[in-house]
Order: structure tokens, then sequence, then C-alpha cells
């Protein structure tokens, strides 16, 4: 898949990390119903491979859907048998290069200048910036736009709707939000609040005021 591409359109990935293997599922699927179309499935959740299989019966095989927390090549070979078409990364590592030589796209996570670089050189499609709050907070994305003009950044992190507003102001080629957007529906939370939420976060992506800025212009890649 063209996990960029699909980045720079939908501007938002949700990252689902349950307790609950049935109730994940139903997130995936009302997320999806909501028109939520990045979706990443982290594999620190229960069953999280289970979840992902039946979140890839669900979705059909059109349907962007990612593996979080890809750490290793067991990881990145687990997550492609289950049927994910994308790999997310909290580091970089061999599950950076094992998903990568499975075909598997890569949003890797990197922190530090010296971290981009090296994702860049095992050919991360997009960069996580994680924890990103921790990290500065969308002040940091605008410092990193000076040595790294138009690279495909993603924070994660601390990200609410605020956040994400403010992240895509500054230049972010999407943003990647779990808690301020799942809340508690992966454990078998409420799945209405879940709904209205994302259609929350949705019209925060989509709306003028959140157009990239310099830091997601350029370099396509």
């Amino acid at each position: 898949m063209d996990l960029l591409g699909a980045l720079r359109a939908h501007r938002i990935v949700a990252i689902v990390r349950g307790s609950d293997p049935g109730a994940s599922l139903a997130t995936v699927r009302a997320l999806a119903e909501e028109g939520v179309a990045l979706i990443e499935v982290s594999l620190s959740g229960r069953d999280a491979l289970d979840v992902i299989a039946e979140a890839r019966k669900a979705l059909g095989p059109g349907a962007p859907l990612g593996a979080g927390t890809v750490l290793t090549a067991e990881d990145a070979a687990s997550a492609h048998r289950a049927g994910a078409d994308f790999a997310v990364t909290p580091a970089l590592g061999e599950g950076v290069t094992a998903a990568r030589d499975l075909g598997l796209p890569v949003l890797a996570g990197v922190m530090t200048p010296t971290e981009i670089v090296s994702a860049r050189r095992l050919g991360a499609a997009a960069l996580k910036i994680f924890p990103a709050a921790q990290a500065g907070g969308p002040g940091y994305l605008r410092a990193l736009a000076g040595p790294f003009p138009g690279l495909p950044f993603v924070p994660v992190g601390g990200v609410d709707a605020d956040a994400a507003r403010a992240y895509l102001a500054q230049g972010a080629v999407a943003v990647g939000v779990g808690s301020p957007l799942v809340g508690d529906a992966a454990d078998g939370g409420d799945l209405d609040a879940l709904r209205v939420r994302a259609r929350r976060f949705l019209d925060v992506v989509r709306t003028p005021d959140a157009d990239h800025g310099p830091a997601g212009a350029g370099e396509t890649r």
C-alpha cells in the first residue's frame, strides 16, 4: 500500500490497544464506520494478532490496517500473516527492517535528529515522533522543520483534538491518536462515545485551519 499517500489523504491514524479482544474488534469496526480510514492495532493489546485477523475479514482486503508496537522480526512476520498491510514501530530496530523486507511500509518511531536520519536510511515511509508531547509538542515539530524541511512527520503520544489541530498547522502529515480518541472502548467501554470522539477528530483534521504548513511541504517520502 501507499502509506504516505494514505497519511496525506486521511491525516489521522487511530491507535487501538485493548484488554478485551472482542471490544477491540468492535472498536476497529466502529472507527471504520465513522470514516476513520487508517487504523493501527497495537501488538501490546490482548490477542492483538487475532484482532488484526478478524479486522481484516471485517474490513475487507482494500482497507488500510496496521500493526503497531512492531519491535522484532517475529512481530513483523506475525503481523503480516495476520493481514496487516503496514507496520508502526515505537523506535528503530529490527522491526523496521523486517517489516520493510516483507513489503510492509513502516511508520517508524523517532525522537532525535539522529534517529530521523537513521529512519530515512532504513527506508521508513513516514516518521512517527514519539512520544510527541514529552518531546516538546508542536514547538518541537516546528523546530525539526528547520533542518528537516518537508519530511513526513506523524506526532503520536498525548495528541488530543486541540493538539492534533496544532500539529497539522505546523506541517505534520498526519497525527496518531490513541486514548484521546479510543478512550475505554477497546476495554469494553462506550462505543457511542467513541463514535462522537471519532467525528470530532475527523472534523479537526478536515478543517482548513489544520492545513499543512512548511514542515509538510516539499519531499514526498
